[in-house]
């Protein structure tokens, strides 16, 4: 996508740097991936709550809350789910140059999508947090009956029923939900994010 000509970026006369040092901790992106049950909105929930506890400015953007409003006009198809990942990158960034963690719970199926949001972020201000769930027990769970609506059909291009998902090859960190609890898996997450200096 090309930039018109004619809209220049205006500075702000406020740092990312001054706005971390008000808050009194780094800013960064934490993007939680996986199939839709996998637990992704849980987890980002669970972590959101205790960097609440720790007077740590966060805010959780989720994949379904996002299209209520957002990206209401966008569907499942490969090039929508492109321009849903993209516009939420944009949005991550600005979280994040505001000073704040932002925690983002979105299945983001394909690797190129997420490296393309990766590369909107200096080094070390994006995490990968991939939520890896079997598909047999994502779809025992179904919390909102999508996988059996995909299976009879109702539901097309569903990642991993009839559109693929890319897991990550070297993510920052895995949380395997099938067999770590919630509270385990935050404190893991909680862990990584103190032992790199961010909070």
């Amino acid at each position: 996508m090309t930039h018109n000509p004619n809209i220049v970026w205006h500075p702000a006369a406020i740092k990312k740097s001054d706005r971390q040092s008000l808050n009194g901790h780094k800013s960064c992106a934490l993007w939680f991936t996986g199939l839709s049950g996998s637990g992704k909105s849980v987890l980002a929930n669970a972590v959101d709550e205790k960097l609440y506890r720790m007077g740590i400015r966060s805010y959780v953007l989720d994949g379904d809350n996002i299209r209520h409003g957002l990206n209401q006009d966008l569907g499942f198809r490969t090039e929508d789910r492109i321009e849903n990942i993209r516009r939420i990158g944009e949005v991550a960034k600005l979280f994040v140059d505001s000073g704040q963690m932002i925690l983002t719970a979105f299945i983001s199926p394909f690797r190129e999508d997420r490296d393309m949001v990766r590369a909107l972020f200096p080094n070390g201000e994006f995490l990968e947090i991939y939520v890896k769930c079997p598909l047999q027990i994502c779809e025992q769970r179904d919390p909102k009956g999508l996988y059996k609506k995909a299976r009879n059909g109702d539901i097309k291009h569903f990642t991993g029923i009839d559109s693929p998902y890319e897991a990550p090859l070297s993510p920052d960190l895995i949380i395997e939900s099938d067999q770590t609890s919630i509270t385990d898996g935050a404190d893991l997450i909680i862990k990584e994010l103190q032992r790199k200096g961010i909070i």
